[in-house]
């Protein structure tokens, strides 16, 4: 990802759904990187009917709070200004969306883009079940 903390891409053609991709990595010594991340993400939407058009991505985060990372902040603010122009979001895995310290504040973003039609998938083994409104 090489420093870009969102990059947004040409609209969704061809009647595949606009999702955004989310990905993150707190050190260097993580097994996936955003790029890593962001391939599997590129698989799975690609296998779906999605097409990415827009990413997030913060690098060197901690998962452990939202301070600091500009890009799920951003991501929020686009959201809740009913400015998205993607319906879905997809994560490559949980830990990866954050390790907050409570529960309820992991939920409380998931559910303000619940709020605003926008799915937010994570997991591989969920990606299979990922329901983004068409």
């Amino acid at each position: 990802m090489s420093g870009q903390s969102q990059l947004p891409l040409p609209a969704a053609t061809g009647g595949l759904i606009p999702v955004a991709a989310y990905v993150r990595m707190s050190t260097e010594h993580q097994q996936y990187s955003t790029e890593n991340q962001l391939d599997r993400i590129k698989e799975y939407a690609a296998r779906r009917g999605m097409e990415i058009v827009r990413i997030f991505a913060d690098e060197g985060k901690s998962g452990l709070s939202i301070k600091g990372r500009e890009s799920l902040r951003q991501m929020i603010a686009v959201v809740e200004a009913g400015k998205a122009e993607f319906k879905g979001i997809l994560a490559y895995d949980i830990s990866r969306w954050g390790r907050f310290q409570d529960a309820d504040e992991s939920g409380y973003y998931e559910y303000i883009c619940k709020r605003a039609g926008i799915a937010v998938s994570y997991q591989p083994e969920s990606h299979r079940q990922c329901r983004v409104a068409v």
